[in-house]
């Protein structure tokens, strides 16, 4: 007989006695007779008689007193028999949960504790049980890029459940030490062994860093904690990340945060059963030595800050630290800045009028909750009131913080932050999405040595919730595609093209990809080092064509500065190579947009002597329309420095114009 039918039985005997019966007492493992002294007859009866199933059933016994809930799925599958021999080792009595049938805090069983190693995919669902089954009393040890391939808002939730998130993998092993008070459970994990980890972020004020990596003066958090969650930042279970006695030591050493000791020496049944779903009615999970932090769950129709709500009370009382009070100021900081940039793009779409944010803090600061959702003019005059408001909650946090009326500071802090939520403009469509992009640079590209590789950097992107790559496509005259216009790719990127493959990965991940280009920086000193080149190489293009070249009004062709050499933007050969570059690139791959690098000269101090524009054809032009030779121009001179100057600014605003033109006549839509 299984469980499942002795459940059916003692449930339809209940209904006929007119009770409603639970099949906890079946999962306790201990049904006693001081337990149905204080119910009645009926539930007696059927105590008894669910008693001889148990015996019938003979479940094991880890399925009935295991603690600890190890959670199973397939992003750890390929770790599993290291998983589940390093958590036998603890001697900790556990079960396994099937991750892909967890849809509410009852499917996670009866256990006090769970395990989720290396899982970087969640549900929505699986997340909701999660929080509440840490509500109930629950505690998390989670390990590795957790929640990382989630969807953006399942990840920002797991943020706060977490108190942390993953940041990034480490390129070598580096060992753990312990911070502070941390050292008390921690200690005897077997520090010295050196882990292939990553970076784990603390992501709130109840976030303590329990432990770093290794690494000279740069110390990473390696270990984050929360009263209810312990975050290690390594793949726990795989031998090629940490010897099996290591992740089994800091295993140990979380369960005895809460009071949780066993053996070493004693093993774990060698087989461990599935969890049994607990009854949510009825499973009051246990008290743990530590006492829960309170939760307050974010209202359903709060906007998306890109933040991680802080875990700050309106009904806490008592003192403040100073970095509560700087982080609350922060984020209410930047509330108030992304919600004018949430209110300008809303009206942007559906008015005629651009407005400035000076302006907006001109509207009227009145309005009322009901207007929100009904009128787009009422709406924005509610929103432009809650920044006001804001604006003076805050300034009143900062003035009850000074006077030591801390209860008030929260009061005012809380009040700002509900204002903002319940006035954000979500009844009319934005006029653009949000942009949050990173610059992927050369040597991060050229690292990756294959389509595979640079995959996972898009993947990391992906799930920090980038939306665009500026990819960088031309360094120092060097593309990093095969190029058909310029006289030598890249020498470090051989057999593959890294654009070709961003532009598909990126798409594939719903990202835009922008080709990154440097324009009229021809040349670098620090990439001639990486290339074993002379520090004064010019590059491949002004090798070929010395011509091209600008120089300072020394003669130089390095800015002594940046240690780059430029282009002369006046040379109308050097616009046509540009130019012919940009067509290849935007005609030949599916990127998204060009970003213009180094659209300009060197930046210049003539009080030092230090100006830059000096080359052949932008000399011969300055002069044929002034009859000077620029060389000759002094600063004192203020008419001809000043015709100088917008000489030079032309040929900035020229090339540009030309750029533009051209490459939105071949595509429309490109950036």
């Amino acid at each position: 007989m299984t469980i499942a039918t002795a459940c059916l039985i003692l449930h339809q005997q209940g209904r006929l006695l007119g009770e409603v019966c639970s099949c906890q007492p079946i999962y306790d493992g201990e049904i006693t007779t001081s337990v149905f002294t204080k119910i009645p007859l009926g539930k007696f009866v059927l105590g008894t008689f669910l008693a001889s199933l148990i015996h019938s059933l003979a479940l094991p016994a880890t399925a009935q007193t295991a603690q600890l809930g190890v959670v199973r799925s397939p992003d750890n599958a390929v770790n599993w028999s290291g998983i589940t021999s390093r958590v036998q080792s603890t001697g900790v009595p556990y079960c396994i949960v099937d991750f892909a049938q967890v849809r509410q805090a009852s499917d996670l069983g009866k256990t006090q504790f769970l395990l989720l190693p290396n899982i970087e995919r969640l549900e929505p669902v699986q997340l909701q049980a999660l929080q509440d089954w840490t509500n109930q009393g629950g505690r998390l040890i989670v390990t590795g890029p957790m929640g990382t391939l989630s969807q953006p808002e399942t990840r920002n939730q797991l943020r706060s459940l977490l108190g942390a998130y993953w940041g990034f993998a480490l390129t070598k092993p580096s060992t753990l030490a312990a911070l502070g008070i941390n050292k008390n459970w921690i200690a005897g994990t077997g520090l010295a062994n050196p882990i292939q980890g990553g970076v784990v972020i603390p992501a709130g004020l109840n976030a303590t860093t329990a432990a770093v990596w290794s690494q000279g003066d740069n110390q990473p958090p390696a270990v984050v904690t929360t009263e209810k969650t312990t975050f290690f930042g390594w793949n726990w279970g795989s031998e090629a990340v940490a010897p099996a006695a290591t992740d089994s030591a800091w295993l140990r050493a979380a369960l005895s945060r809460y009071g949780v000791t066993a053996s070493a020496a004693s093993k774990a049944a060698s087989s461990a059963q599935f969890c049994v779903p607990a009854q949510a009615a009825a499973l009051p999970l246990p008290n743990l030595s530590a006492k829960p932090a309170t939760v307050t769950k974010v209202a359903q129709n709060e906007p998306d800050f890109g933040v991680v709500p802080l875990q700050v009370q309106p009904t806490q009382t008592g003192s403040m630290t100073a970095r509560e009070v700087a982080a609350m100021s922060q984020e209410l900081e930047n509330l108030i800045g992304r919600f004018e940039s949430a209110l300008l793009a809303a009206n942007a779409t559906n008015s005629s009028v651009m407005q400035t944010s000076a302006a907006i803090a001109q509207f009227p600061t009145t309005a009322t909750k009901a207007s929100v959702n009904s009128n787009p003019q009422t709406t924005t005059a509610g929103a432009i009131g809650a920044i006001a408001n804001a604006r003076t909650g805050l300034q009143n946090f900062r003035n009850a913080v000074a006077q030591r009326d801390y209860n008030r500071a929260r009061q005012q802090w809380f009040a700002a932050r509900r204002a903002l939520w319940d006035n954000y403009p979500t009844d009319r469509k934005r006029s653009q999405a949000e942009v949050r992009a990173i610059w992927l640079d050369r040597g991060t590209i050229v690292r990756a040595k294959s389509e595979q590789d640079l995959a996972k950097v898009f993947d990391q992107l992906a799930a920090a919730g980038f939306n665009t790559v500026f990819f960088e496509t031309v360094n120092a005259s060097y593309p990093i595609y095969p190029s058909r216009v310029a006289p030598q790719q890249n020498p470090l990127v051989k057999g593959w093209d890294p654009l070709e493959a961003a532009v598909k990965l990126a798409h594939a991940r719903g990202m835009e990809l922008h080709a990154w280009v440097w324009i009229f920086a021809a040349a670098n000193r620090r990439h001639n080092a990486i290339l074993n080149q002379s520090a004064d190489y010019p590059g491949p293009v002004l090798t070929a064509h010395p011509d091209w070249a600008m120089f300072d009004g020394r003669g130089r062709l390095f800015d002594v500065n940046n240690k780059k050499a430029f282009f002369d933007p006046a040379n109308p050969e050097v616009r046509n190579y540009l130019m012919s570059l940009l067509d290849e690139i935007a005609t030949r791959y599916k990127v998204d947009g060009i970003q213009l690098d180094y659209i300009r000269y060197p930046f210049q101090d003539p009080s030092v002597n230090q100006t830059y524009g000096y080359g052949r054809a932008g000399r011969q032009q300055f002069q044929a329309q002034t009859g000077v030779d620029p060389i000759n121009v002094r600063v004192s001179d203020r008419v001809l420095w000043q015709k100088w100057t917008d000489f030079r600014i032309q040929q900035i605003d020229s090339f540009v114009a030309t750029v533009s033109q051209r490459l939105r006549a071949q595509r429309p839509n490109l950036i």
